[in-house]
């Protein structure tokens, strides 16, 4: 294989710009074909992204011969099974963050991928983003010391902007996402902890829904332990005042300190009495980086750049935060 020529199962908004256009701007990488179910939604989006064929069925286009690689952006309910027909089918997936709607089904997929001796990759895309891997950079050179702990709060009001603002969505449906809003946006945050610090040691939290809007969690607390002794405390609450929303963590160090908001382009360093501010573009497209590794893994040109082990890990996080387990 010389090309990974994509299919896109659920080409819905992520796809629009956060990805779709990616696959046909890295090396090695073409997009051929996507499926909605909706029949003129799909032939819509093939349209308008120049995408040479469309299916309204997800088995006619995993079995669809020039397809050799498949991209699934569906609910994270739909993740397990299309992901495991895609790897019987002799293709590689790579799928979308939260990977599962528990660790149980993350778990199988894995299995999967040893059955069929196939590849999967986790769109925890900010693990190749610029700003993130300065941040990396900057604690492996031990930028503010030995860290000690970590700091995190998301605080949104109910129908922030950062997130989908409608009840009807089915990222505040339990049973199609896994949980809330938090199941939406901590796996971004709780990978880039593992992929900060490493393995957990321990981990605990509960989840309550305070406000009433919907039937999921909107509040949900949380504490790990990781096995290099770094300490972690998270916050994420979606029903706080209007003008009240925060997206901060903070990483405090035996020197200094680095605070950055996840879901921007910043990092602040404060050492020795002295503030830094880095700042970075923000990108075309977010997943263009990570795709494009994800493409040279499928080709055998390198790791895998976001392990589906990484994402059960997670998701794991994620249960214990939530009191399923």
């Amino acid at each position: 294989m010389q090309k990974i020529n994509w299919g896109i199962i659920g080409c819905g908004n992520v796809t629009e710009k956060k990805s779709g256009p990616a696959f046909n701007k890295v090396p090695d990488s073409g997009l051929v074909a996507v499926m909605r179910r909706d029949a003129a939604k799909a032939e819509d989006y093939a349209r308008r992204h120049q995408v040479p064929k469309w299916y309204s069925n997800a088995d006619e286009l995993i079995n669809d011969p020039e397809v050799n690689a498949i991209y699934i952006a569906t609910p994270p309910l739909q993740h397990e099974d299309y992901a495991i027909r895609a790897m019987a089918a002799g293709k590689p997936v790579y799928v979308e963050k939260p990977v599962s709607v528990s660790a149980d089904a993350a778990k199988r997929m894995l299995q999967a991928a040893e059955k069929y001796r196939q590849k999967i990759a986790v769109a925890h895309y900010r693990r190749q983003q610029p700003v993130f891997l300065k941040l990396k950079e900057l604690l492996a050179n031990k930028a503010i010391g030995e860290v000690r702990f970590a700091d995190l709060k998301m605080l949104q009001p109910h129908k922030s902007k950062i997130v989908a603002p409608s009840e009807e969505n089915w990222r505040v449906n339990p049973a199609i996402s896994g949980g809330g809003l938090f199941h939406d946006l901590a796996p971004h945050q709780l990978d880039l902890m593992l992929y900060f610090f490493g393995a957990v040691k321990e981990a605990c939290g509960f989840g309550l829904n305070q406000g009433g809007f919907y039937p999921a969690d909107d509040l949900v607390s949380g504490n790990i332990l990781f096995k290099n002794g770094v300490a972690f405390n998270g916050t994420w609450c979606f029903s706080v005042a209007d003008g009240r929303q925060k997206d901060i963590c903070t990483l405090i160090g035996s020197e200094g300190e680095i605070s950055f908001p996840v879901f921007g382009m910043e990092i602040t360093l404060n050492k020795n009495g002295k503030e830094e501010k880095l700042t970075f573009e923000p990108l075309q497209h977010v997943q263009q980086p990570m795709i494009a590794q994800v493409v040279q893994y499928f080709l055998g040109r390198r790791d895998n750049p976001s392990t589906i082990q990484n994402a059960i890990e997670s998701m794991e996080i994620m249960d214990r935060f939530t009191a399923k387990k």
